[in-house]
């Protein structure tokens, strides 16, 4: 018998989700299939019961319902309750398990290429969920300290809060000074969506430390114009498809209790560009 998995949200046709975990079921010969399921906002708690009458598996989660999900869970771990979302469900037998992968996603990456984050100065710009994560990551990691740039100062200081609550030493700054002592950060990391439509990177990197490792992680268009200044000051980059790939492969370990197949992944979501 067979065993099914989806994602859920709202849109959903644009998600790269299917194409991913097909692939892996693909290459390990797995009697498996995964399908974007759209349920709009509001119809959480309904198109949650269709999954489990289904007998669905599993399932990731995305916007809108990241958040409000967690109501529905029997059980979560640890990285659901610090960061306050769940972006990946275990069905067993009607009992929901929840997972958020977006902090074990962010670090693998990094993790690859042997980047350490202990006692390292970040910038960190934007101040939303994927940010959340990021900070939970860092707390994890014992990075020396951060510094949040967002638009709205307010969305910087709560996350500037929830950071000091989980032991990370933070400040915030608004977005114009966020070049004042560029040279001084080991990692920058853009958390917004700045670049998925195009937009001019936030930064300059003027005056930045060659040894600056630069993560974007918007995933399309691959090189967004953040990667491709970084790129012009010939710095380390990570792309935001890295950080997707995390996501998918540890939902996908999740879910099968074995090492997901990488490369074919990768080739699988490269593919989709």
């Amino acid at each position: 018998m067979g065993k099914s998995f989806a994602v859920i949200g709202d849109p959903i046709d644009h998600s790269l989700s299917p194409n991913i975990h097909s692939a892996a079921f693909r290459e390990l010969n797995l009697d498996s299939s995964y399908i974007g399921y759209r349920i709009p906002k509001g119809e959480l708690e309904s198109g949650i019961q269709g999954l489990k009458k289904i007998k669905i598996s599993g399932f990731n989660v995305t916007i809108p319902h990241k958040i409000e999900m967690m109501k529905y869970l029997d059980t979560m771990d640890e990285s659901c309750s610090i960061i306050g979302a769940v972006n990946t469900v275990v069905n067993n037998e009607g009992i929901l398990k929840g997972y958020n992968t977006d902090m074990d996603g962010f670090l693998e990456p990094l993790k690859k290429r042997n980047i350490s984050i202990q006692n390292k100065n970040i910038l960190l710009i934007g101040a939303g969920g994927a940010a959340r994560a990021i900070v939970a990551a860092m707390a994890k990691e014992k990075a020396s300290n951060v510094d949040i740039v967002n638009r709205t100062i307010s969305n910087a200081n709560n996350l500037s809060e929830f950071a000091t609550k989980i032991g990370l030493n933070t400040n915030t700054k608004k977005i114009e000074q966020a070049s004042e002592g560029i040279e001084n950060y080991d990692i920058i990391i853009n958390s917004t969506a700045i670049g998925l439509k195009n937009e001019l990177s936030p930064i300059s990197f003027e005056g930045v430390n060659e040894k600056t490792v630069v993560y974007d992680i918007v995933y399309a268009p691959i090189n967004t114009d953040f990667i491709k200044k970084a790129k012009e000051k010939k710095l380390e980059v990570i792309y935001g498809y890295e950080m997707l790939l995390g996501q998918a492969t540890r939902a996908f370990e999740i879910w099968h209790g074995m090492k997901a197949p990488y490369i074919a992944m990768k080739r699988a979501l490269l593919g989709g560009f």
